[in-house]
């Protein structure tokens, strides 16, 4: 086999805990957890928007009806922003990984 495609079987399996302790850096971690970050982020904004509509509805139940519309709104916006911000980080993580990978060829 040729030296770069022995190179990348190596890299591909690489387990997440050997990549984890790398001090060379040389492989990225990130687009393996991104998936769980994501699924994190969404838990975490829809506590959010459930704790925004109980607490508008314990001031006053006009403010909880304004918050039960709202909250689904602010809610998607929210998961917009962090989907597309965790797109941007993979793909940096990708262009420094092909950088890379031209930079061996």
């Amino acid at each position: 086999m040729q030296p770069e495609i022995q190179q990348q079987i190596q890299q591909q399996s690489k387990g997440f805990f050997s990549k984890l302790f790398d001090f060379s850096f040389r492989d990225f971690i990130t687009p393996t957890i991104v998936a769980i970050l994501y699924g994190i982020l969404i838990v975490i904004a829809g506590i959010g928007a459930i704790a925004l509509i109980v607490r508008g509805f314990s001031a006053a139940w006009y403010l909880g009806v304004i918050a039960l519309v709202l909250s689904p709104i602010v809610f998607l916006l929210y998961v917009i922003m962090f989907r597309v911000y965790l797109e941007i980080v993979v793909a940096l993580i990708r262009i420094a990984q092909n950088t890379t990978d031209l930079l061996r060829k």
